[in-house]
């Protein structure tokens, strides 16, 4: 009996989560019972929230689709130039993502805060909550634990492939065209509450001293109360900010 096979092709930067063997290239599988399309995508490595079309023979199909013997599937990330014009299998993105971190990102939640972005994130957030609160809550589930990017309720997702938290940042405002919505240092970057200003008689005692002979422009958490200012850390991050706005002027 001959085995039941088809042949598939997964396309850009979904190649990477790909056994090295079949990046870049056309190659065959063998079906195991009768998996869905999302389940046949995943056994082969990408994670769905990442795949934005799917053909099979051409026509686009959905997750739920069957997959089939003697056909071919060709698979295709989000903002790849290459995918077809086609409908997608993934829900549009907000005009303003909203993400949530696993607990190995959280330097990289404290930056996306800093540019303006809610972004939950703790220390001891199990794998169901980060699921559940995604889906819930349409936000964009950041995760370096492909089995979390896996479960069937997440539906906005990505993989940094970086390990540097500023490189992440980089890959995550190319991902999800974040610069045109930055409000760099609106939110604060400690519990990610919406910061308001504050006069320096009302941060006195809450500052060390002198830094309101110093400064005269504050910005106060009503969350955990910490007060932030335009100091060397500022400096730092406003240039970061520009590097972000210059990298967006060339990717035009």
């Amino acid at each position: 009996m001959s085995s039941r096979q088809l042949t598939v092709r997964i396309h850009g930067a979904l190649n990477d989560f790909v056994a090295p063997e079949r990046r870049g290239q056309t190659f065959t599988h063998v079906l195991q019972g009768s998996p869905s399309v999302k389940d046949l995508i995943e056994s082969l490595g990408p994670p769905h929230p990442e795949v934005d079309v799917v053909l099979v023979d051409g026509e686009p199909v959905g997750f739920g689709d069957r997959a089939e013997a003697d056909t071919r599937i060709d698979v295709y990330p989000a903002s790849d130039p290459s995918a077809p014009q086609v409908a997608r299998v993934g829900p549009p993105l907000p005009d303003m993502p909203r993400f949530i971190l696993d607990v190995g990102l959280g330097r990289l939640s404290g930056f996306l805060r800093m540019l303006g972005f809610d972004t939950l994130w703790r220390n001891d957030s199990p794998d169901d909550t980060l699921a559940r609160v995604s889906r819930d809550e349409a936000r964009v589930l950041l995760t370096r634990d492909l089995g979390v990017l896996k479960r069937s309720e997440v539906v906005l997702g990505y993989y940094p492939r970086e390990t540097d938290p500023a490189h992440q940042l980089v890959e995550v405002v190319r991902r999800y065209g974040l610069t045109s919505r930055m409000r760099p240092f609106s939110r604060c970057i400690a519990c990610n509450a919406p910061l308001s200003t504050a006069t320096p008689e009302e941060v006195l005692g809450r500052v060390p001293e002198g830094v309101t002979q110093r400064h005269s422009h504050f910005q106060q958490c009503p969350g955990c109360q910490r007060v932030f200012w335009p100091g060397t850390h500022h400096e730092r991050m406003q240039k970061l900010v520009e590097t972000l706005r210059r990298m967006e002027t060339a990717d035009v």
